[in-house]
């Protein structure tokens, strides 16, 4: 098993209080892992981020936050797409739970009696 680094221990640390942090990172990772791969396709077709941005209609820095992985829009994603001439599938699948979160403590309110502490 690899050993954490300080993102996963920071990771860890949030999914204390919010255990679907862990199902967040996975959907980041998975929108990076997107942009980088229509980037690839750029690429590969000769195309500048600047070409692609005229394509899209929109600027070459626009291009270059979407291809870092920034989150965008899905339009967006879908214009980048058909402006290389690729197609995006969209599928919807059950996500998958990496880890199991622990079970959060709940807080529960006491009332006071009536006419206790209320003034």
């Amino acid at each position: 098993m690899a050993r954490k680094d300080d993102v996963d221990t920071l990771i860890d640390e949030l999914a204390s209080d919010d255990p679907d942090v862990h199902l967040r990172v996975a959907a980041a990772l998975e929108r990076r892992e997107l942009a980088r791969q229509l980037a690839d396709c750029r690429r590969a077709a000769g195309l500048t981020q600047v070409a692609i941005a005229d394509r899209m209609g929109t600027s070459q820095g626009q291009v270059t936050r979407f291809e870092s992985g920034a989150d965008t829009r899905l339009s967006t994603v879908a214009r980048y797409a058909a402006a290389l001439g690729v197609q995006i599938d969209w599928t919807i699948t059950p996500a998958r739970r990496t880890r199991r979160p622990a079970a959060r403590a709940t807080k529960t309110r006491r009332r006071a009696p009536a006419g206790v502490g209320r003034s």
